[in-house]
């Protein structure tokens, strides 16, 4: 394992730069408490689809975090299906070959919300459920597909296309609906 504890993959990493953007000019003072609250297990996260809900418990108090991830475009799933050909095991040169490809595989954040006093979108927990994400992504990069819909998508893709449900009023025989009097 590598130094840093969170993002030693470049799955996880992917997790880490939405704490910690390049683009940042100046440091966040929350992220060594979010830190903290992650690698002493104060998170307990929870998938399902592209949300993630975290509770957390520091101290006396206590609060739910919830991070939604923006599904892959089609074009993404596609990238990806070309560039991974076997996807149940996902390697450091498997990210080299997307970003080669032209495909980040990055997450993208649609919201965040904390139940906590803040009223930020980036406050102390949704850092901490960040770290916490990065950490299990790191031990099972697959996730990081996951959270946004790519096993999803290429299984809607597989799927044979199916007829409509509905039927054209105007196509129905109404001689079917009716029983005749007797």
């Amino acid at each position: 394992m590598a130094d840093n504890e969170f993002g030693y993959t470049p799955w996880g990493m992917d997790w880490v730069r939405l704490a910690e953007p390049l683009r940042q000019t100046r440091p966040e003072p929350l992220l060594p408490r979010a830190r903290s609250i992650a690698r002493n297990d104060g998170v307990r996260t929870e998938m399902q689809g592209h949300t993630v809900r975290a509770h957390l418990h520091r101290g006396g108090q206590a609060s739910i975090a919830h991070v939604e991830v923006a599904p892959l475009s089609r074009a993404a799933v596609t990238a990806i299906g070309r560039t991974i050909t076997d996807p149940t095991v996902l390697t450091d040169e498997m990210h080299r070959a997307l970003l080669d490809a032209g495909h980040s595989p990055a997450p993208t954040l649609v919201s965040t919300d904390c139940s906590c006093s803040a009223r930020t979108a980036r406050c102390v927990h949704v850092f901490a459920t960040l770290y916490t994400i990065a950490r299990e992504v790191d031990e099972n990069p697959r996730l990081a597909l996951e959270l946004q819909g790519y096993f999803d998508a290429t299984t809607d893709a597989d799927l044979p296309a199916q007829e409509p449900r509905w039927t054209s009023i105007n196509t129905l025989d109404p001689t079917q609906f009716f029983v005749p009097a007797s």
